[in-house]
C-alpha cells in the first residue's frame, strides 16, 4: 500500500505532468475540473453512471485583474460554490432519477435563491455566531477578543463537521470524497484508470478544499486582530466585507504550501488539513472509485464529448490508450 509520506514527499523528477484537476464528492458521485472542462458522474439507481461534461472558463484567465493574487482566491472560491452547487443539483436529479421542469419560473427562482441562502447561514453560523458569542461573555480588548472569537469560530467548524460525519447520507458523501482523492493520487502517478490499483492509495490529499477552510478559520483571526473589538453594527458589517480578503490570503497560502510541500515547512502547513480529513473522507468502496475515475477521464480526456450521457463505467475505464493532459494534479 503506498504510504501518504512517500506520495506528498515523492521528487518532481518521478511526479508525472498532467493538467491542474480539482474535484468535489456530490450526492452519488464526484465532480471534476481540469483546465476549462468541469464533469459531473453520478451512480444512477439503474447502476450505470451518468456524465455530465461542459467548458467552463475561469474568469481568472478572462482578465488579468481578476488573475491578481489575493483577487484571484475570492474569485475561485465564488466559482467553487456555484461550480459545486450545480454539481450537486445533477447529482440529486440523476441518484434519483428525478425528472424536473428546469424551465419553469418556481424551480428557476429556487435554485437561485438556495445558493445564496447557505451562504448567508454559513456567514452566520462560522463568523457573526463566536463574535456574538464573544461579545456577550463580555471580552474586553481588540487582541483577546479576536483570539477568544477564533477559538470559538474553529471550535463551531471543528464541532459541524463531527456533528454531520455522523449522519449516515453524509458518510457516504464523504466516502466519494475519499474516492476522489484516491484516483487522483492514483492518476497522479501511474497516469492509469483502474479501480482496484487506486484502493492502494491514501483517501487524504495534501491539497483537499478542507485544508483550505481550516486555513481561512486561522488567517480570520490575524486579519480580524487588525480590525480591533467589534462595537458598532457598523464594525460588525466591516468583519464580514472581509471574509473574500480572508479566503483571498487563504488561497495564497494554499499555492505557497503547495510549492513548499517537500520541505518541513510545507508539511507542517498541510499536516492539520490532512488530520481533519480524518473525518471528512471516508475509505470507498471500488464501485464508488468506478465512479471517481468515470468523472476524472471526461475532464481529461478530450475524446469524451460534452453534454449529459450515461456510461457503463467499464466503457470509459477499459479504453487502451491513458488520458493524455499537461501540468499537477489537486484535489478539492
Amino acid at each position: 500500500m503506498a504510504d501518504l509520506k512517500e506520495q506528498v514527499a515523492r521528487p518532481e523528477s518521478e511526479k508525472r505532468t498532467v493538467d491542474p484537476v480539482g474535484g468535489q464528492a456530490v450526492i452519488e458521485g464526484v465532480m471534476m475540473r481540469s483546465g476549462e472542462t468541469v464533469s459531473v458522474a453520478v451512480r444512477r439507481p439503474d447502476g450505470k453512471v451518468a456524465l455530465d461534461k461542459k467548458r467552463y472558463v475561469s474568469w481568472t484567465k478572462r482578465g488579468h485583474l481578476w488573475a491578481l493574487p489575493v483577487l484571484r482566491g475570492a474569485v475561485v472560491l465564488v466559482e467553487s460554490l456555484v461550480l459545486g452547487y450545480r454539481a450537486l443539483s445533477f447529482s440529486a436529479r440523476m441518484a434519483t432519477e428525478e425528472e424536473t421542469d428546469q424551465g419553469s419560473v418556481f424551480s428557476r427562482i429556487l435554485s437561485w435563491l438556495t445558493l445564496p441562502l447557505a451562504l448567508v447561514l454559513g456567514l452566520g453560523l462560522f463568523f457573526y455566531l463566536p463574535m456574538m458569542v464573544t461579545t456577550w461573555l463580555g471580552v474586553q480588548g481588540g487582541v483577546t477578543f479576536n483570539l477568544v472569537d477564533g477559538v470559538l469560530r474553529l471550535g463551531v467548524f471543528l464541532a459541524y463537521l463531527y456533528g454531520i460525519s455522523r449522519w449516515k447520507e453524509i458518510r457516504r458523501l464523504f466516502e466519494y470524497h475519499g474516492a476522489e482523492h484516491k484516483s487522483i493520487f492514483a492518476y497522479e502517478s501511474t497516469g492509469r484508470l483502474d479501480p482496484e490499483e487506486a484502493k492502494a492509495y491514501s483517501r487524504r490529499h495534501p491539497r483537499c478544499g478542507t485544508s483550505f477552510l481550516l486555513i481561512v478559520m486561522l488567517v480570520s483571526v490575524a486579519v480580524f486582530l487588525f480590525l480591533g473589538r467589534p462595537d458598532s453594527l457598523a464594525d460588525r458589517l466591516i468583519r464580514l466585507a472581509f471574509v473574500p480578503v480572508i479566503a483571498g490570503l487563504s488561497y495564497e497560502m494554499i499555492k505557497l504550501s503547495d510549492k513548499q510541500r517537500h520541505t518541513w515547512l510545507g508539511r507542517l502547513v498541510v499536516a492539520p488539513g490532512l488530520w481533519l480529513q480524518g473525518l471528512t473522507t471516508r475509505e470507498p468502496d471500488t464501485g464508488q472509485l468506478e465512479v471517481a475515475q468515470v468523472s476524472l477521464r471526461a475532464a481529461v480526456d478530450d475524446t469524451v464529448p460534452f453534454g449529459t450521457t450515461t456510461w457503463d463505467p467499464r466503457d470509459l475505464l477499459d479504453r487502451d490508450t491513458a488520458p493524455e493532459q499537461a501540468s499537477q494534479v489537486a484535489a478539492g
